[in-house]
């Protein structure tokens, strides 16, 4: 788990995903990426998936966007970093 400016984040891996976990002031926005890694990236809100994307950075975009706060201010914990294609 990682924490910047209010944001918290946290990774994990299921059976089949890698899902990064972020939020902030009690909302939780994941990017979720199948667990081989050559999928596209999709950013969900409350199970429901609103985008997908090719590259991590788009993904961080939204993720911040949704949360109101810069993407700059996301922290990403290591294991998440190799994220997108």
């Amino acid at each position: 788990m990682a924490e910047t400016d209010g944001v918290t984040a946290e990774y994990h891996e299921t059976d089949a995903e890698r899902v990064l976990e972020l939020e902030r002031e009690g909302r939780l926005v994941e990017i979720a990426q199948n667990r081989e890694g050559y999928a596209m990236l999709a950013v969900r809100e409350g199970g429901d998936e609103l985008e997908r994307y090719y590259g991590f950075d788009m993904a961080l975009d939204h993720a911040a966007e949704l949360l109101e706060t810069d993407p700059n201010d996301l922290p990403v914990p290591e294991a998440a970093t190799d994220m997108g294609m």
